[in-house]
């Protein structure tokens, strides 16, 4: 590949266009098959791409190309995780892309390491160790804001809301005020042609994902929230009471996240306004029914900013880890500001981090560019007689490898699998831990055993042993979480022991 200097290179090829990342990501989501995708104008889901952009001095050319994809809302409750490591837990769009570019980055080191031409690795001055080609950098792109604190972001007048305004009612006697946000809610709407979500008392199990963005409109992805009679998390946009003219002046007001604040931690306060959700704390994200072990995407991109995206595994092959130099938002409620405070701020602080790893704060750019299956667009071309509008069951998963480029999964299996198959190859996704892990061996398999780095030498078994193993990337993850994240939930150690 011709040498590539960054640098050197005029500074309009070292800018982004944040639509042309967009138009890139929604290109490419066009391309695939049609399984998997949302029903038109019923469904809607939310898409995540990591995209590889090459710059290079002697063609004086950027090259920008989706390398890996992701659609999907859900997650799988703490009871339904395996100890085998063959279930997808999280089914984010973020978390599908950023685990498909691990594929890619695989295949790409399998490349290196067998003497092959690798568009994306180089060798690195330490023994079995490799480093990014120069000009080669990776960006991410999410067409909503990621769920959790980049969520919690103010209320625009002009933004479309997914419910009415909703008069703010005292607390009555012998109540928190909750009740009086649902009545509310349940008051017939004077708007034409918005609904508003009925209440789900007593539904705490669902057929699609025992934990997910279910029947609700956003389950924690931004702007829009679940309406439940136990939390009275319904976007509302409060009011002052009437002033001398009879009038309802404006109380400024927040979108809010279904993700929950993890214990150990600050609560919401849950009151009205601005007032509602604490800020700049770990989250997990929500479930209809039991909770969930996954931390909200604020958080894990929050993470990556300083630990990189590549994982423990991957650090054994790394001499630096790997960072997003930028993050595109696409058209959705959106703030500058607090997109910085969720993934740059709380972790910039972070100091005394192993050789290889740094914070790394990207750039922060919106895209006007819509997803044509935002939960917006579908609510635009929604009808009647289609049925209810709801999140799409399944999760797609596209990136540029050889091998089995396409995975659809539901519920954390490949989508369309009989109950017969549960626990076989068959019902895997390529994305779940047990498949990352053997994809992963199978790159150690063709490394010649002088050219291993040394961190792969001692006698390893588990999936365990060789995260642990991943020495520096330990060291990293401890500043961090001692530092910036020490309430972040610490991995159930029976649930990563497989081999």
């Amino acid at each position: 590949m011709p040498g590539c200097l960054h640098q050197h290179l005029p500074a309009r090829f070292n800018m982004i266009d944040a639509d042309e990342i967009a138009k890139l990501c929604y290109e490419r989501f066009n391309k695939l098959p049609r399984r998997g995708k949302p029903e038109p104008s019923r469904e809607w889901s939310l898409l995540a791409a990591v995209v590889k952009v090459t710059r290079c001095s002697e063609s004086d050319t950027v090259k920008k190309e989706v390398i890996s994809l992701g659609t999907g809302t859900k997650c799988i409750g703490r009871t339904s995780m395996s100890p085998k490591g063959e279930i997808l837990n999280d089914s984010h769009a973020e978390v599908i892309a950023r685990r498909g570019a691990i594929r890619y980055l695989i295949q790409e080191l399998h490349r290196a390491v067998s003497g092959g031409d690798s568009s994306v690795f180089s060798p690195a001055d330490q023994k079995g160790k490799w480093r990014l080609q120069t000009g080669v950098s990776f960006l991410f792109f999410t067409s909503h804001t990621p769920c959790g604190d980049a969520a919690i972001i103010p209320i625009i007048e002009s933004q479309c809301q997914p419910c009415p305004p909703v008069t703010s009612l005292k607390c009555h006697e012998g109540s928190d005020g909750r009740e009086g946000l649902k009545r509310e809610a349940e008051e017939p709407c004077e708007r034409k042609n918005i609904k508003v979500p009925r209440l789900e008392e007593e539904e705490t199990v669902t057929t699609d994902q025992d934990s997910s963005k279910t029947e609700d409109h956003s389950q924690s992805h931004g702007a829009e929230t679940p309406v439940s009679a136990d939390s009275a998390q319904l976007e509302i946009k409060t009011r002052a009471p009437p002033d001398s003219t009879g009038l309802h002046p404006q109380v400024p007001d927040i979108h809010r996240t279904g993700a929950k604040c993890v214990s150990g931690g600050p609560a919401d306060p849950l009151l009205p306004g601005v007032g509602y959700h604490s800020t700049g704390v770990l989250r997990l994200k929500p479930g209809r029914g039991e909770p969930t072990l996954s931390l909200s995407c604020s958080d894990k991109l929050a993470r990556w900013g300083v630990l990189g995206f590549q994982g423990a595994l991957l650090a054994h092959y790394l001499q630096e880890a790997l960072y997003f130099t930028t993050v595109v938002v696409g058209k959705c409620p959106y703030s500058q500001e607090v997109m910085q405070r969720a993934l740059v701020t709380r972790c910039s602080h972070v100091s005394d981090l192993p050789a290889g790893f740094s914070v790394c704060a990207p750039v922060l750019l919106q895209s006007s560019l819509e997803f044509p299956f935002s939960l917006a667009q579908t609510e635009l071309q929604h009808r009647a007689g289609q049925g209810r509008i709801s999140p799409c069951g399944a999760a797609i998963s596209w990136c540029n490898v050889t091998e089995q480029p396409l995975d659809v999964t539901a519920n954390g299996y490949k989508h369309g699998v009989t109950k017969k198959a549960l626990g076989t190859d068959k019902a895997r996704s390529l994305l779940c831990k047990l498949e990352i892990f053997h994809s992963f061996l199978s790159l150690v398999a063709a490394t010649d055993p002088s050219a291993l780095p040394d961190s792969l030498r001692s006698e390893l078994q588990t999936y365990w042993d060789y995260k642990q193993a991943s020495q520096s990337y330990q060291q990293a993850r401890q500043q961090l979480h001692s530092q910036a994240f020490p309430l972040w939930p610490r991995s159930d150690r029976h649930l990563l022991l497989f081999q």
